[in-house]
């Protein structure tokens, strides 16, 4: 039976090759949708944790000073382990001053997260490397000199201790450059000697004091150590050695880069890491409910039309379970063969759109070469088997049901005689309203419970319990649909109203056809408006967590305690600069705190602003909408601190007078509490502008904007330093583009795939039409009547199965969206009018094309010729 069914494959390559490119597309498609997830998730990840690229542990959270250092240089299993620090310092060069950070080299130069672009990173005293803009704006090359500028503090007199100004000649080694945006926020980092930046940060402390705050220690591990054995290592020692020094180590965190970046990620999704850890399953599963469709529909037919040969065998003496056997085996080569060339094209896809996305100015580096791993391989071969398999088994079924002699009469098309049953219509009825009732309820879970991921599970489930509703009953409703559409076009001619029959006459064959489309088209609109609506969304929580766009301050401290006045004329040299459209000058004084429950010796940084200033600079005006004569706000990091509640009076007192307020405690990002200028000139009528809040007409552009405004700091003779949150929150925002670009990308292949079944399917139904068709043309329809009959068929079913897929899309995209992003307050409801005009316009197109080589079979076969008995 092997033989005679490997024969029967041979004589059927034709007819066996629609199955098998359905088979290969979306078996390409699921090997595609793995590795491309193993990318985003990777260079998402590798964005979120740049600093800590090269380490294998990271442990912070507590102070660390050289003896912790050394416990943890003393675990089995360590390699190197260095205190990241980062030490802000005011470099000079002709004209131009820059405040600059200065990142301290590891022990193992693998662990610095910056690459080496030129020259050789610093290996003694008085050498720096200068990240390239910097560089640049001083002019100066590999082997010549800056200056750096710092303060350390002297023993004048009798232990009156002052500040005294130190200048050094350092020798640029090299250039730096910061692939994954690690220091993006301050224009990048430099790199000196780690002797030279703890000398530099131990010059501003006075004998005998230590800093309180929490060190980063970059921990790489010799090969082969076993990670999980030298964390507890590494936590035990740095535990007893930061407790032996009067410490409390209940803080202290040891993690890998990679949690480090599920934590933030995390924070970034509402506190759970479900987007991340779930994205390739579900998008596996969609490739699979895709090709499945697709596959199972050309089978179908395939087997169908193969039914008289099958019975064929039965009157030779073959039995039931022979010819079920011998379709099974059929569909396994034929999955098999398929699945195979399925991945090689897949992983051939992957490597080309990787080689040509690396060599592409992206924002965000990219792997440079596919990572296949057992899943990449395992997951579409037996996901291609299977779904043949299944497709196979109904049409295996009922030609082992058919008798003999009654197979070997000829038979005309399927009617719509052949309808669906009442319990298929109940199911789908049933499946599709609690589908959407738990659809509903994910979202509820997700915008008011404390759990967010419960709700995208739960919005997941009804949300795939509807469609499933909808698909299964699609025999019943789509066809009416195309056929009421039909009647649009039926004033056309009598070669449109045929066509609309035609849909109507096997309600079945319509189903299958426009339901592959239906879903490819559900699934990108669904995605494309998720990701308009995700994309506003995302762009609220990154206004909140970069209210400002670019910070230029000369309280270089962070506390105030040597704040200098801004250079005059400094705010109107940046207003000037193309791309910036608002600069508001913000004074600041630096108080003592009281109130209830407050800590005895508290100081704050004051600033002072007008609503109207910061409404006109904020990206989220709302944080200060408190701000009135007599309201303090307190942002939420200040209030944890010094135990600040909301509506609390405060009381801040500087020479020059006390201020009694009220306290608004809001979710603004700042190292400062906001009053009205008239309030900050009660407690400091002098106060000195030493802040500018820089707007920039689109935040887009902050990559080519910031440097603009360091070259202006950088004419100024004060240090004044440039924080462009701006350019980090670009760097958030290109990679969340690039991940729904890639996103969009994979599920507009499975639109390719679903169009490539109409076309198949469309073919099969023609074949299965021969009869109809050559009556036809027998009674006087031409071949170019025929034609047209045939594409406006295909267009009827194609932009009705596209337009009825935009509509499902923008509800489960807006749904999806609300239960993704439900924790981050209402959701933006957006409508991508491009993306909707783009699917229904191809597959408007697509239509036609499908129609095309169908067409050409039907006008080949003369009428005598195919009104012949088989």
């Amino acid at each position: 039976m092997i033989r005679i069914t490997l024969a029967q494959m041979r004589r059927s390559v034709g007819r066996l090759a629609a199955a098998g490119i359905a088979i290969v597309i979306g078996t390409a498609f699921v090997a595609v949708t793995l590795l491309a997830g193993n990318v985003i998730t990777s260079t998402t990840y590798d964005s979120i944790a740049a600093q800590y690229r090269g380490s294998d542990l990271v442990a912070g959270g507590v102070p660390v000073d050289d003896a912790g250092l050394d416990a943890v240089r003393q675990v089995a299993g360590v390699s190197s382990a260095d205190e990241q620090l980062l030490s802000f310092q005011q470099l000079e060069h002709g004209n131009r001053t820059i405040f600059q950070g200065v990142l301290a080299t590891p022990s193992d130069p693998a662990m610095l997260p910056l690459d080496l672009a030129d020259g050789a990173l610093p290996a003694g005293a008085g050498q720096i490397a200068l990240p390239p803009d910097v560089a640049e704006r001083f002019g100066v090359e590999v082997g010549e000199d800056i200056t750096l500028v710092r303060n350390t503090l002297v023993d004048a007199d009798a232990d009156v201790w002052e500040w005294e100004e130190a200048r050094e000649q350092l020798t640029v080694t090299g250039i730096v450059d910061d692939p994954y945006g690690a220091y993006s926020m301050f224009g990048g980092a430099a790199v000196a000697p780690a002797t030279e930046v703890q000398a530099w940060e131990a010059d501003l402390l006075a004998p005998g004091e230590v800093s309180t705050e929490p060190s980063t220690v970059l921990v790489g591990l010799d090969d082969g150590a076993d990670v999980e054995q030298t964390r507890a290592a590494i936590d035990t020692a740095l535990s007893s050695a930061v407790t032996a020094a009067g410490g409390d180590a209940s803080d202290l965190e040891v993690v890998t880069p990679t949690e480090h970046a599920e934590s933030v990620a995390a924070q970034m999704t509402g506190g759970d890491n479900i987007i991340f850890t779930t994205f390739v399953l579900v998008f596996a599963a969609v490739a699979l409910l895709v090709a499945a469709l697709v596959i199972a529909n050309t089978f179908q037919v395939l087997v169908a039309q193969r039914t008289r040969t099958l019975a064929l065998l039965r009157c030779v003496g073959a039995d039931k379970g022979q010819l079920r056997r011998s379709v099974l085996f059929e569909a396994s080569v034929l999955g098999l063969a398929s699945s195979a060339l399925g991945i090689l094209l897949g992983t051939g896809i992957a490597q080309a759109a990787l080689t040509i996305g690396s060599g592409m100015d992206l924002g965000i580096p990219l792997p440079t070469s596919i990572d296949i791993t057992p899943a990449v391989v395992i997951a579409p071969l037996v996901v291609g088997t299977l779904v043949t398999l299944v497709a196979a088994l109904a049409p295996a079924r009922a030609a082992t049901r058919v008798a003999p002699l009654a197979a070997l009469r000829p038979a005309d098309a399927p009617s719509s005689a052949r309808g669906a049953g009442r319990f298929r219509l109940i199911a789908s009825l049933v499946a599709t309203v609690i589908g959407f009732v738990v659809l509903g309820g994910g979202v509820a879970i997700s915008t008011v419970g404390d759990a967010p991921s419960d709700g995208i599970l739960v919005a997941l489930l009804g949300g795939s319990m509807s469609f499933v509703g909808v698909l299964v009953g699609s025999v019943f409703w789509l066809p009416r649909v195309v056929a009421l559409a039909g009647r649009l076009v039926g004033a056309s001619g009598p070669t449109a109203r045929l066509a609309a029959a035609n849909t109507l006459r096997n309600p079945r064959r319509t189903a299958a056809t426009s339901t592959a489309l239906l879903i490819g088209v559900t699934l990108v609109g669904m995605m494309s408006t998720a990701a308009a609506s995700a994309r506003l969304t995302m762009d609220s929580e990154l206004d909140a967590r970069y209210p400002v766009d670019v910070t230029v301050s000369s309280d270089l401290s962070g506390d105030g305690s040597d704040a200098a006045a801004m250079p005059v004329g400094l705010a109107g040299a940046i207003g000037d600069v193309d791309g910036v459209a608002t600069v508001v000058e913000v004074p600041a004084t630096l108080s003592g705190l009281t109130g209830p429950g407050v800590d005895p010796g508290a100081e704050v940084m004051v600033r002072g602003v007008t609503p109207d200033d910061a409404t006109s600079v904020l990206r989220s005006p709302e944080m200060v909408a408190p701000l009135a004569a007599g309201t303090v706000v307190v942002p939420e990091g200040i209030a944890e601190v010094w135990s600040i509640t909301d509506g609390q009076t405060l009381t801040f007192d500087r020479p020059d007078g006390e201020l009694e307020v009220t306290a608004a405690v809001t979710e603004l990002q700042d190292d400062a509490v906001v009053v009205v200028p008239a309030d900050l000139a009660t407690l400091d009528a002098a106060a000195p502008t030493t802040a500018l809040y820089v707007g920039l007409e689109h935040p887009g552009d902050a990559a080519s904007v910031v440097p603009d405004i360091q070259d202006v700091v950088a004419d100024t003779e004060a240090p004044v330093n440039v924080m462009g949150a701006a350019v980090e929150r670009a760097g958030f925002e290109q990679v969340i583009d690039t991940a729904l670009a890639i996103v969009v990308g994979l599920l507009g292949v499975a639109v390719v795939i679903a169009l490539i079944g109409v076309a198949n399917t469309l073919s099969l139904s023609v074949i299965e039409r021969r009869r109809e068709s050559a009556t036809l043309r027998a009674i006087g329809l031409s071949k170019g009547q025929l034609r047209g009959m045939l594409a406006v068929e295909g267009v009827l079913i194609a932009l009705v199965g596209a337009v009825l897929g935009v509509l499902l899309g923008l509800v489960y995209g807006w749904t999806g969206a609300a239960a993704a992003l439900g924790w981050a307050g209402e959701p933006a409801i957006v409508v991508p009018w491009a993306d909707v005009s783009l699917m229904i316009g191809v597959a408007l197109v697509a239509g036609l094309v499908a129609s095309v080589v169908p067409a050409r079979s039907a006008v080949k076969t003369s009428p005598v010729e195919a009104l012949a008995t088989e």
